[in-house]
């Protein structure tokens, strides 16, 4: 029987073909694995990842403990592995939430060019934990990483307006947002009532002044005995852009089958599509990495800032900027009734904090997200 310490073929020292030097660490087997997950670079740790099942049960355990381990890209890396196995053993341990308590799920990003025209399909794996809202309803909250962007649109961005600048560097601590809008069955099942026109218990609610949303969050953050917020315009933007640095996190433009907006206008070299005149239900377009959805159009979003005509001398640490009384709360994201470059990523709006038929909200959790 093979023993699974040797070098195999596959090794970056094959065993007995010449004598290791005193000391010197070989580099195969399952333990060379090990090492090598724990190289600085991911590709090397991704790469480690993927032979580890060249070496049977023993690799195959290794790449199930990876769905714990410190690292996201291994984790994802771990999952995307697991995932493409049929063993029921497998399965179900992908239904379980990871150590964090966090559910991991396969999702397709796809990016765009100028005609629209879809030019990449990619696997991603989004992490989430879910609320028990009671009766059967849950309210799904994706993990989203900390980092470093730069906010707000290049002066050359079409459609840009002058309150999207000036661009600056912002860096964002790790929170948890909502995988989708709020939806009219999650409003009911915290506030008791639905004012939404377009009544579907999963289309986003809406008819949603920002005091009702900030109280939907004081009361679900009750009942959770967690820090459930608005957004700061900073975190919306930095999740909606998810890494990219194009108008919108599909690429260069959007269409009607990505979208739900104002179809019968056009962006870049986008053709005209259907304009659906009403919400739609949430999670039916793709997703960014971060595994949210309908960061574009769909409804308009509250945050917690108050309005700015510029960025001159915005924070930089992702916090809210609200140092303004009497000025109007941002709203984030474009609607069903805005037109394509009212969805861009940068885009901002105020509004006079009461409620309209394009007006949702969404929520974020920072701080101790798992119980």
């Amino acid at each position: 029987m093979n023993n699974p310490q040797q070098p195999r073929e596959y090794d970056a020292v094959l065993g007995g073909n010449s004598p290791s030097l005193e000391g010197a660490a070989v580099l195969g087997g399952i333990e060379g694995v090990k090492l090598r997950l724990q190289n600085p670079d991911s590709k090397v740790r991704i790469a480690a990842l993927e032979q580890a099942l060249n070496y049977g049960e023993q690799g195959l355990d290794l790449v199930i403990e990876c769905l714990n381990y410190q690292s996201w890209d291994i984790q994802i890396a771990a999952y995307l592995i697991l995932n493409s196995r049929t063993e029921p053993k497998i399965k179900q341990i992908l239904d379980k939430p990871n150590d964090e308590g966090l559910k991991l799920e396969q999702i397709e990003v796809v990016t765009v060019n100028n005609f629209g025209e879809i030019i990449q399909r990619q696997p991603r794996v989004a992490r989430y934990f879910m609320e028990d809202l009671g009766n059967g309803v849950t309210l799904e909250m994706a993990a989203i990483p900390g980092g470093t962007f730069m906010m707000g649109s290049p002066e050359n961005e079409d459609g840009r307006s002058d309150s999207e600048g000036p661009q600056h560097e912002v860096t964002i601590p790790s929170f948890f947002m909502g995988k989708h809008p709020v939806t009219q069955a999650q409003y009911q099942a915290i506030i008791g009532r639905n004012p939404s026109c377009f009544k579907d218990n999963n289309h986003p609610v809406v008819w949603i002044s920002r005091n009702d949303a900030v109280k939907f969050c004081e009361r679900l953050s009750q009942k959770t005995e967690k820090n459930y917020r608005l957004p700061s315009e900073a975190e919306w933007e930095y999740a909606c852009r998810a890494g990219t640095t194009t108008p919108f996190y599909f690429g260069e433009t959007i269409t009607p089958d990505l979208v739900n907006y104002y179809g019968a206008d056009t962006y870049a070299s986008a053709p005209k599509g259907q304009n659906r005149g009403q919400t739609t239900d949430v999670g039916s377009f793709p997703p960014n990495v971060f595994g949210l959805y309908d960061m574009h159009g769909n409804v308009s979003e509250w945050c917690q800032d108050k309005w700015h005509e510029t960025y001159i001398n915005a924070p930089i640490d992702g916090t809210v900027w609200d140092r303004r009384n009497g000025y109007s709360p941002i709203l984030r994201g474009g609607s069903w009734c805005d037109f394509p470059e009212d969805c861009r990523s940068a885009r901002r709006f105020y509004d006079g904090a009461s409620g309209s038929s394009h007006i949702g909200f969404r929520v974020v959790c920072s701080g101790a997200a798992r119980t």
